[in-house]
């Protein structure tokens, strides 16, 4: 009936959102294990954004020397800030997406791509790759968004 709320056994059982789930999971594991790498390198390399952090270092002077920047340390944060500026929208639209009805090979088309793209761009980040790896690989997985995004409005048009 029209303005009924699904069940959720009926949500569960949707294929598409499955999928949509599992790949959401998977990149945002990814974008969390930015963090760690962040964590490590800081400490590995001894570079902190604040004097709190130092605290074992010691007091004073010589402590500050660790309130620093770090080129390595900076890469991975922007790295970071491409994955939040990345996969929010994703998760947003794909849910529309994913709700919107799509046959399930289109979908797991798009999830796997956008996928398939953070995954490459995060390794030409880090490593780096030589552009333009990395930007093909955002442009990817913004197109898989901006596509979704589409068909969302495309099948429920209420503008």
């Amino acid at each position: 009936r029209s303005g009924e709320m699904a069940k959720l056994t009926q949500l569960i059982d949707n294929e598409v959102l499955r999928a949509y789930a599992t790949y959401a999971t998977i990149v945002l594991i990814k974008m969390m294990l930015m963090s760690l790498i962040t964590t490590y390198l800081r400490i590995t390399r001894k570079a902190f954004a604040n004097s709190e952090d130092i605290a074992s270092f010691g007091k004073g002077e010589s402590a500050k020397k660790y309130v620093r920047t770090d080129a390595d340390v900076e890469r991975v944060r922007r790295g970071h800030l491409n994955d939040l500026e990345n996969i929010v929208p994703f998760l947003g639209i794909g849910l529309l997406y994913a709700l919107s009805g799509p046959d399930l090979s289109a979908a797991l088309l798009h999830f796997r791509i956008f996928t398939a793209a953070r995954i490459i761009h995060t390794v030409a980040y880090l490593v780096p790759f030589p552009q333009p790896s990395r930007g093909l690989s955002w442009a990817g997985g913004y197109a898989v968004t901006i596509s979704m995004a589409y068909r969302v409005l495309k099948t429920a048009l209420y503008l």
